[in-house]
């Protein structure tokens, strides 16, 4: 099997950098609030917001905005069973990928 026809099939809206560290962010922590996550990933508040809505779309993530003390906004986002199973689904495809590779290193 070419690697190459492997790397045509991977999750395009998973493996854009960005989105891979975000949904690589929530599966290790379930839940994170905006300003959190934004730290985390080094993105302004403007690209965030549009990879989330991707992958919210996408059905991969949950977005709860809601006030705390009627005033102050809190936006916490957490990753879905749907999304765990397609970031699990592009990490084991991946893995199959690299170990195609690594047997070409041997011969």
């Amino acid at each position: 099997m070419m690697p190459f026809q492997e790397m045509a099939k991977l999750n395009k809206l998973i493996h854009e950098p960005a989105r891979l560290a975000i949904m690589s962010a929530l599966e290790a922590c379930s839940m994170a609030e905006f300003l959190f996550l934004q730290e985390l990933t080094g993105l302004t508040k403007g690209n965030l917001s549009s990879h989330l809505s991707k992958l919210e779309r996408a059905e991969y993530l949950l977005i709860n905005k809601n006030y705390i003390r009627k005033k102050i906004p809190q936006t916490t986002i957490q990753i879905t069973h749907e999304g765990e199973s397609a970031l699990k689904s592009y990490w084991e495809q991946l893995d199959k990928i690299r170990e195609i590779t690594k047997q070409w290193q041997k011969t």
